[in-house]
């Protein structure tokens, strides 16, 4: 089993980022019939504390959608270069077991220096395949926080805000969900995106 490790561990990988990887969503509350859930309330007047949270504007906006997007392009491209070894690998093992005893010495010491071949073949390119990804996933996220930083700071000033916490980073337990700036960063986020050129 050996073998099949890079695949797998490769696949994992995009679950770990701590930006980019997509945590499971709440379960959805029964619907009610008669209530409605309430229109969120605006950014209270003279506050000077909000909050934010990184991981919905990388899920959410187009930078993070698009930089998940090439994380998950180039993660599985290399899983399926795994897996296209690993059959090579499982070829030569079956046709060692199952011709093995009518083989000449010979043959059948090559298809072994062959099946080693491929093993060690596997396991280099599993490791050069996550630290390749790992290496496009931390620039992609350097990149987005960035980009990102310029617009929190602008609302922040906007505002005239003392201090903006991070969900995720902060210990946060309760705040006032008015306080939250996310939906409008994100807005503003987009917004700063220059547009794509138009095809010609």
């Amino acid at each position: 089993m050996r073998s099949f490790i890079g695949a797998a561990a490769l696949s994992m990988v995009l679950a770990s980022a701590p930006t980019f990887a997509q945590a499971p969503a709440a379960p959805a509350a029964p619907a009610q019939p008669a209530a409605q859930a309430p229109a969120p309330r605006p950014f209270p007047e003279g506050a000077r504390i909000a909050f934010v949270n990184v991981q919905r504007i990388a899920a959410e906006s187009a930078e993070g959608k698009a930089a998940t997007a090439q994380v998950q392009a180039l993660n599985n491209k290399k899983v399926a270069e795994l897996n296209e070894k690993n059959k090579q690998l499982q070829s030569a093992q079956q046709k060692l077991a199952s011709g093995g005893s009518v083989m000449n010495a010979q043959a059948q010491e090559q298809l072994t220096a062959e099946i080693s071949r491929l093993q060690v073949d596997i396991q280099r390119a599993g490791e050069d395949a996550e630290r390749e990804v790992t290496q496009l996933q931390q620039r992609l996220q350097d990149e987005f926080q960035r980009k990102l930083t310029p617009v929190i700071q602008a609302i922040a000033t906007e505002r005239k805000l003392e201090m903006m916490f991070s969900v995720v980073d902060s210990g946060l337990v309760w705040a006032d969900p008015a306080l939250d700036l996310t939906p409008e960063i994100i807005q503003r986020f987009d917004a700063s995106k220059p547009a794509a050129p138009a095809a010609r």
